[in-house]
């Protein structure tokens, strides 16, 4: 087996990368990082990237960090397989990549920290702080009717075919619907059917059965 992913089934950047693996059915081997004993900044992990996060791919001899980075590096590598996750066409491509970076750099860094201050911050043992909640949730919601416009031209935020700029979206949407935010996806209609389609995508349903994850007993109170 040529491709092993390191990463941990807590990240929700590794969660995209194997989606993207089981998008394009390309069978890997799954390498546990451990974070909660700082195996990602410790030797072996750290040559493989210089920052000491997950997730990293190996494909042969190539080695690649960054979860967006290493979704294309598949979509492009593996065209052919699976499901096409990035168009041929020029004008088509380019409207792929404006949305991947509208959730890089727009809706990822409002949604994580909204992720993280309502998940994983009680899983620490710490208070969620209900006055930073409510600013990203303003924030958010003006995201969202961005996208509600968007989509309200075309069935997936880069055109009509499901593509990487939806699919990255999908670890930290699916955090969400556990949550209050969730209705703030339900007010917009467009938002909310297109967060049910992205979910319900075999290939997610996979990534959740396999990258289950039980927080180890007691954490929160041992740290």
């Amino acid at each position: 087996m040529a491709i092993k992913l390191h990463g941990h089934p807590l990240s929700p950047p590794v969660k995209r990368v194997v989606a993207c693996l089981e998008e394009k059915g390309i069978q890997y081997e799954f390498v546990l990082v451990d974070l909660f004993t700082g195996q990602q900044k410790k030797e072996p992990f750290v040559s493989l990237t210089p920052f000491g996060q997950v997730p990293v791919l190996e494909d042969g001899d190539l080695k690649l960090f960054e979860s967006r980075a290493i979704t294309q590096y598949i979509a492009h590598t593996y065209a052919t397989k699976g499901t096409p996750l990035v168009p041929n066409d020029p004008k088509k491509m380019a409207n792929v990549v404006v949305w991947i970076e509208v959730e890089s750099q727009r809706f990822d860094v409002v949604a994580s920290k909204l992720s993280f201050e309502i998940l994983i911050q009680p899983k620490l043992g710490k208070t969620t702080d209900e006055g930073v909640v409510d600013q990203l949730q303003e924030k958010l919601a003006q995201i969202l009717d961005v996208y509600e416009s968007r989509l309200s031209q075309s069935k997936y935020l880069g055109g009509d075919e499901f593509s990487l700029a939806d699919l990255h979206h999908s670890p930290i949407v699916n955090n969400l619907m556990g949550t209050k935010i969730k209705a703030l996806f339900d007010a917009r209609p467009k938002v909310s059917a297109w967060c049910v389609d992205i979910l319900g995508r075999p290939a997610w349903q996979k990534v959740l059965q396999s990258m289950k994850f039980d927080w180890p007993a007691n954490y929160s109170t041992s740290k």
